[in-house]
């Protein structure tokens, strides 16, 4: 299997939009071995390059089939699948008190009828910062058992580490601001991450 290719590919299915640097970034390929793979990806028709005042590559439909097919021969010649399983449900258990976790950094109060949090109360950012770190280590664990069943989950740890060093050193986007490398950012590809790896549809304990 084309395990360069995959890296790429999957990338794209994740993020869809990103420019060869954050591909590079996400992949831990080299610049040219990331382009040679979206040059032959882009004559099979797999991606396309978007150029303009934002350039980068997204998949296209034969992409997202190639993708498809290459991450289920990864599970098959693996034999990570059960062990995945098992961790796609321990994720979906740490889901909910995260995404509460998101609310709270977002709406002060009542989620219905609080206020938006405008990030004006270091004391109430503070205490939401403090119980992201609690269930911090526990996020670890889970990416690191997923790393060991397949490698390419490596990128994670590091990946909310860093966003828990910038939101404790007063990077308030660093939580919950999309596509700014954010805590949130990392728990979605995650999240999208395990739902591809195993071909699952998104279901009510998933939530939304």
């Amino acid at each position: 299997m084309d395990t360069n290719r995959l890296l790429v590919l999957h990338a794209l299915r994740l993020s869809g939009f990103l420019s060869v640097e954050k591909l590079v970034h996400r992949t831990g390929l080299t610049a040219d071995q990331v382009n040679g793979i979206l040059q032959a990806a882009a004559a099979a028709e797999e991606v396309k390059e978007r150029t303009g005042r934002i350039s980068g590559w997204m998949l296209m439909p034969a992409g997202r089939e190639a993708h498809a097919a290459l991450l289920a021969e990864e599970l098959q010649s693996s034999g990570a699948k059960a062990e995945i399983e098992r961790l796609d449900d321990a994720f979906v258990e740490l889901n909910e008190p995260f995404k509460a976790l998101c609310t709270r950094w977002q709406i002060i109060g009542d989620p219905e009828t609080g206020t938006p949090n405008d990030h004006s109360d270091a004391a109430y950012d503070g205490a939401v910062i403090a119980d992201l770190a609690v269930a911090h280590p526990g996020v670890l664990a889970l990416c690191g058992e997923l790393a060991a069943a397949l490698p390419r989950f490596g990128r994670y740890a590091p990946d909310f580490d860093q966003a828990l060093v910038r939101l404790q050193g007063g990077e308030i986007k660093a939580f919950a601001a999309p596509m700014n490398e954010s805590y949130h950012d990392a728990w979605m590809e995650l999240h999208q991450d395990l739902l591809s790896t195993l071909a699952r549809e998104r279901t009510a304990a998933d939530g939304h």
